[in-house]
């Protein structure tokens, strides 16, 4: 199982649409969280430590990530996804950029079939 943590800004658009995406790729878990202090959902340490790989949408995003939680972020693998907040929750093309963006970066192997 990897852990994967989507980061916006206010973790109600870009970030929950991702996990709502990534929830249900095998062998992914998904959660998401906002990096500013009104965020609906507001980034954790213990979020960031439980993340195998972190996305951020934008630059911004990963300069804020790297301030707070530095000392949590040793050997994390923290990709910029560069997406503005220019979608709403679930837009269909949100969705495309995150799967083509995010996506070349997780396993979609299927589970492996029963044997008979």
């Amino acid at each position: 199982m990897t852990n994967v943590l989507f980061v916006c800004s206010a973790n109600r658009l870009r970030s929950p649409t991702a996990e709502q995406v990534f929830s249900t790729w095998p062998g992914i878990e998904a959660d998401s969280a906002g990096i500013s202090n009104d965020a609906d959902v507001v980034l954790s340490s213990e979020q960031v430590e439980w993340a195998d790989i972190i996305f951020v949408m934008e630059k911004a995003h990963r300069n804020k990530l790297n301030r707070k939680f530095r000392s949590s972020l040793n050997g994390k693998r923290v990709i910029c996804l560069d997406i503005p907040d220019d979608y709403e929750f679930m837009d269909p093309a949100l969705v495309r950029i995150l799967e083509n963006r995010a996506g070349r970066f997780l396993s979609r192997s299927s589970p492996a079939a029963p044997s008979p």
